[in-house]
């Protein structure tokens, strides 16, 4: 899987989500994602990566993807109202 269908996955299941996809290792089976959105209002850290492990559930069980490395962040409402 490609970061590319990696991030549209992820847009799929959280439409309004700022993200950034890394590789670091190159491999393309450990990846580090960083995401910020409205749906993780009132989810503590460990419901958001739960959130977003379960995205990709199926390539963690068959080991495609070996390890994720997730910065998740609540996307806050601007104040400006815009």
């Amino acid at each position: 899987m490609t970061l590319d269908e990696m991030k549209e996955r992820l847009i799929a299941s959280f439409p309004d989500a700022e993200i950034d996809l890394r590789d670091p290792s190159g491999t393309g089976s450990n990846v580090a994602i960083r995401i910020e959105t409205k749906a993780f209002e009132g989810l503590n850290r460990v419901k958001q990566h739960q959130a977003v492990m379960a995205v990709f559930a199926d390539e963690l069980k068959t080991g495609e993807l070996h390890a994720l490395s997730i910065q998740s962040k609540v996307k806050e409402t601007s104040s400006t109202g815009e």
